[in-house]
């Protein structure tokens, strides 16, 4: 076998999870971890828009319409992960949303969406899939450059994003017990079709 060989394949008979993987950085990183053998689960909440991403991956793939922000959709993920494949190797919890509000625009609606996505929904959509992962995996969490970085219009999505860089600091000693690594993938800010920074959203 090549070495080409043994790198595409590295993620043979893995489990993998990623939430927003029905478009953008989500749905790019399906397709690869598929082309690198595993077998995925993505989420979205749009159910067209995951099928679209289903079709477009191909192969190995379950899509499970739900919101992060809602922790009963989340029970129902893991249970479709638990009764499919029983366990999870892999989660990349990448499912955000950036909207724009400069200070002295921000009302509490845009406050509480980014937050009950960025940061309630990472931390739960990692909290509850711990059951499912064996000792040893990989979980990724999607963190980005306004973390440190001011933007104009986008202080409410940069203070997520700093949270995020600090929930990783945290697990990362957390789970050394369990011999779980955390991986922070970092990104600049990207158009999308949705809003004018992201591309990530849902």
């Amino acid at each position: 076998m090549t070495q080409t060989e043994l790198i595409t394949k590295r993620l043979e008979g893995k489990i993998a999870v990623i939430t927003g993987g029905n478009s953008g950085i989500g749905l790019a990183t399906a397709q690869r971890f598929v082309q690198e053998g595993a077998y995925v689960f993505i989420t979205g909440r749009r159910q067209s828009e995951l099928d679209k991403a289903v079709k477009r991956v191909g192969r190995n793939v379950i899509g499970v319409q739900g919101d992060v922000s809602n922790l009963a959709d989340l029970d129902r993920l893991y249970e479709n992960v638990k009764q499919q494949k029983g366990r999870i190797d892999v989660l990349f919890a990448n499912a955000g949303v950036a909207d724009v509000a400069p200070l002295g625009s921000i009302t509490e609606s845009h406050f509480d969406k980014i937050f009950n996505i960025n940061v309630k929904g990472l931390l739960f959509t990692v909290q509850k899939a711990l059951t499912l992962f064996q000792d040893g995996g990989s979980i990724i969490l999607t963190a980005s450059i306004g973390s440190s970085k001011g933007f104009e219009g986008v202080s409410v999505y940069g203070a997520t994003k700093a949270a995020v860089r600090s929930f990783a600091r945290s697990w990362t000693v957390d789970l050394k017990v369990k011999s779980i690594m955390i991986d922070l993938c970092l990104f600049l800010f990207l158009p999308s079709r949705t809003n004018k920074y992201d591309s990530f959203s849902d």
